[in-house]
């Protein structure tokens, strides 16, 4: 979960938290993976040639029944599980999310580019609970701008 530009990272993770009730809430098939799950799914996806990165996700959606503590159950419905990373915010933004504006880490999107469909970037509005699913492709044709940055962490 990020934190959001310009916020503590206290006050970032709790917004990212509460994204995440909000959507688990919305009982639209949003997991929050254990640490077990979120292994079981890096192994799943890598033996398909999938690449990711456990820091690069918050949660799964499922499009049906998958016992994600499981692996050989994990690896047999791979196709009902999308991998998805959230971006919360708590500040007026225009409808639809327009003028919001995030970071994209590079492990986010080498992830995004390996799994296309199957993973999203979640948009979380915390104050008013709506919520906006989009691919990597998604992201990049609604974007009026991309800037380039390093973030460092010591």
């Amino acid at each position: 979960m990020k934190k959001e530009i310009g916020m503590t990272s206290q006050s970032g993770h709790a917004t990212a938290k509460k994204a995440c009730a909000i959507l688990v809430a919305k009982d639209a098939g949003f997991v929050v993976p254990t640490a077990k799950q979120k292994a079981n799914l890096l192994v799943a996806f890598a033996k398909k040639g999938k690449v990711v990165y456990g820091k690069a996700f918050d949660m799964v959606k499922l499009s049906g029944k998958v016992d994600l503590g499981d692996l050989s159950e994990v690896e047999r419905n791979l196709e009902k599980i999308i991998i998805c990373e959230i971006k919360s915010t708590k500040k007026k933004v225009g409808p639809d999310f327009a003028s919001y504006f995030f970071a994209l880490t590079g492990a986010e999107v080498l992830v995004a580019q390996s799994l296309k469909k199957q993973f999203r970037f979640v948009l979380v509005n915390t104050s008013t609970s709506e919520h906006a699913e989009m691919t990597l492709t998604e992201i990049f044709s609604r974007a009026k701008g991309i800037y380039p940055t390093w973030s460092i962490c010591f």
